[in-house]
């Protein structure tokens, strides 16, 4: 196939083994301050680190709204590209999702490759997928982004290439025709109703047992819980999105079975392509009868955590079922005491553990129960916690069984 050229820059090929160097850019406006930003440039950084690179520099600018050509004003703009070639920088992400035409006006002024949070995410998804369900899903979720960019990205559908951002969605050689690419999300549609139906004929077969999803942020400590109640051995790391496949276990506490999975991580800006594209991994969420939400209590913006899964849960229209709140941790918790004349505002990060046991989580989630999965403190506790719903489901769904109690 011969090469095309449109005017952009060739994209750089990571022919090393060497992690990327990369630079983070966000933008303080009236929907987000300064804490905020800060907040969710951790994570991209997070995120950068997960997906194999290296986090150079933060670079933040007080705007109204993004400029719709450059993202950031030209000032700042001029700044980057002087840091990106004196530090020899492989890529620049931006927080938030950039259009096609902001891309390639940042790729001309920089000279390197730019992701956008969506774009970075996608590649830890390609990278993370194992099983044939999740890469048809992480492939659908990448075309379904790369179509209105096929102007830029041809390339990355031309050949494979090193480096993130660059883990193309499917063979090594394919012509970027829009119509192909619909051709081909609409297979990959087709492909995952197949693979829906086999999934949804499984969990038949597995009968009316009661069934518990963990849910909750990435990176939290789901899967070191279900390792912990299910004594089995499912990858854990402290990286996001470690999981993406539903992994389902049968459980038996004391004399009473019951199924335990062991769900996908939501995100803040969860890409709505992704989040369409994984609605099948998270049938065992909507068809479960207990929601078991494991918060990172030790995370400085925990609360923000909780409302995005929540928000993510009523999108796939869950927020109804019965949920218990697994403040996950406790052991990695600290709290700055205030002194008695310091007159500012009280926040979480001033709380103990006793204050935030006492305050709205344990009033307004009920039941809720605070615990560490790692050094498995008040694991008694929570077996027993979580014993009593899932008896008070089963005695419903099996009257006769009085010999379980």
């Amino acid at each position: 196939m011969p090469e095309r050229q449109s005017g952009m820059i060739e994209q750089q090929v990571n022919t090393k083994n060497e992690p990327e160097k990369a630079v983070l850019v966000g933008l303080i406006t009236r929907k987000q301050d300064k804490f905020r930003v800060d907040e969710y440039l951790n994570e991209l950084a997070f995120l950068v680190e997960t997906a194999g690179g290296i986090p150079m520099k933060r670079f933040i600018q007080s705007l109204e709204y993004p400029n719709p050509k450059t993202y950031v004003g030209s000032g700042k703009l001029d700044e980057i590209r002087q840091f990106v070639k004196a530090a020899e920088v492989d890529i620049v992400v931006f927080d938030d999702e950039l259009g096609p035409s902001q891309i390639r006006n940042l790729e001309k002024v920089l000279e390197c490759r730019i992701l956008d949070r969506t774009n970075l995410i996608l590649d830890i998804f390609a990278k993370r997928a194992k099983t044939a369900h999740a890469k048809v899903q992480v492939e659908l979720a990448q075309y379904q982004y790369l179509l209105p960019r096929l102007t830029r990205m041809w390339t990355h559908l031309e050949r494979q290439r090193g480096g993130i951002g660059l883990r193309g969605p499917g063979e090594t050689e394919i012509e970027t025709d829009r119509r192909i690419i619909r051709e081909k999300i609409s297979l990959l549609k087709k492909k995952l109703i197949q693979i829906d139906k086999q999934k949804a004929t499984q969990r038949k077969n597995r009968g009316k047992m009661v069934r518990v999803a963990l849910v909750g942020y990435t990176n939290v400590g789901k899967s070191t819980l279900m390792n912990l109640i299910s004594k089995s051995d499912i990858f854990a790391e402290n990286k996001l999105f470690a999981t993406l496949d539903t992994t389902v276990r049968k459980v038996v506490i004391d004399n009473l079975p019951f199924l335990l999975s062991d769900t996908v991580g939501f995100i803040r800006k969860l890409p709505h392509d992704l989040v369409e594209s994984f609605k099948s991994t998270l049938d065992e969420v909507r068809e479960s009868d207990i929601l078991v939400h494991v918060v990172d209590i030790s995370h400085s913006d925990f609360e923000d955590q909780i409302k995005t899964v929540n928000e993510t849960l009523a999108e796939i229209g869950v927020s109804d079922k019965p949920v218990m709140m697994v403040f996950n941790k406790i052991d990695a918790y600290t709290f700055v005491e205030k002194d008695e004349d310091d007159l500012t505002p009280v926040t979480a990060e001033n709380l103990s553990l006793n204050d935030l046991k006492s305050s709205w989580m344990a009033k307004d989630n009920h039941p809720c129960i605070f615990i560490s999965a790692k050094t498995k403190e008040n694991f008694q506790p929570f077996k027993e916690l979580l014993y009593g719903q899932i008896r008070d489901i089963h005695a419903i769904r099996y009257p006769y069984n009085d010999f379980l109690y």
